[in-house]
């Protein structure tokens, strides 16, 4: 263990110090309460602390009191050491958030009991502390998780629904404006029909993959359901979401995956349709996601492999 002393009689100080060292322990000795305040703060690694009860600045019961206020990882055993044994100081110093409690003069049989009474109470917190962070993180996993597609490892439609409410308010309360980018996978049923599930899931990573190579890092992408995907563009508009659209579109392309289930190009594409939230173009989240459901309906009908904008005149899908 790691042990400060607090102990302004320099004898005293001296005596417990080597008596700590002698058994085995890390020992820092200072004669005040403050100065084992300004100590304690610097050093996260302390396991114990053995006061005096009566000292200049800080007394021992005010700095158990502030060793207790503190947050940090790790317990702090506190221990009292003063020749003040009557059950009043006891009752005091434990309500203060000590401990234990030694007399002096000083016994080293019962200092030994203490400090081994310290350890395993210190080394068992030490080990709780351990396996709640373990819980932590496993918790923060099982969060994540929930709100990923297992397939792709993009974000599903939970993560989508939570990150479209948190848009959304950006635009209410601070003008913002973003694009959504829905793309579909060209014929992907006569592929998976020709090639079989398992190549069609393996397409599907492939296309998850070079939509995350392409966005950048403020935006975010989901699979939307099947072979339908959804990028959000934060602040950008029709125009700049078209040139990405049409990049991730001529990458998909140039991935050369074997498509003879289908006419010319015979290679994996995708159709892409894209709609826009402003300030200056108002609506829900859901009907932006239509306008976007609209807009790729529409370069399916043109002959898929293309990008097309939401305009108010397009033909709404069957």
């Amino acid at each position: 263990m790691k042990v400060l002393i607090a102990e302004d009689d320099a004898v005293s100080r001296t005596i417990l110090r080597r008596a700590v060292e002698k058994f085995g322990h890390e020992c820092l000795a200072v004669e005040d309460g403050r100065k084992a305040w300004e100590i304690y703060q610097a050093s996260p690694d302390i396991d114990l602390v053995v006061s005096d009860w009566v000292m200049p600045e800080i007394d021992g019961p005010e700095l158990c009191r502030l060793i207790r206020e503190e947050e940090r990882g790790n317990y702090t055993y506190f221990i009292f050491l003063t020749a003040l044994g009557d059950k009043e100081h006891l009752q005091t110093g434990l309500a203060a958030g000590a401990d234990d409690y030694l007399s002096k003069p000083l016994d080293r049989n019962d200092l030994q009991i203490r400090l081994i009474s310290a350890d395993r109470v210190t080394s068992l917190h030490r080990k709780l502390a351990k396996q709640n962070s373990q819980l932590e993180e496993m918790n923060l996993r099982l969060f994540e998780q929930a709100r990923e597609d297992p397939l792709t490892c993009l974000g599903n439609r939970l993560r989508l629904h939570e990150d479209l409410q948190d848009l959304k308010g950006r635009v209410d309360r601070y003008g913002h404006s973003f694009s959504a980018v829905l793309c579909d996978v060209d014929f992907f049923k006569r592929y998976n029909d020709r090639y079989g599930h398992l190549a069609g899931d393996e397409v599907l990573r492939r296309v998850s993959e070079t939509i995350s190579s392409q966005r950048r890092s403020g935006d975010t992408a989901y699979r939307y359901g099947g072979e339908e995907f959804l990028v959000m563009l934060p602040e950008q508009n029709l125009e700049t979401a078209k040139i990405f659209a049409e990049r991730l579109r001529e990458a998909i392309e140039d991935l050369d995956i074997l498509h003879q289930a289908r006419e010319e190009p015979e290679v994996v594409t995708l159709s892409v349709g894209i709609a826009e939230l402003s300030p200056e173009n108002p609506k829900s989240a859901d009907t932006l996601l239509k306008e976007a459901d609209q807009a790729l309906y529409e370069a399916k009908k043109l002959g898929r492999n293309q990008t097309c904008a939401y305009t108010t005149n397009l033909t709404k899908p069957s």
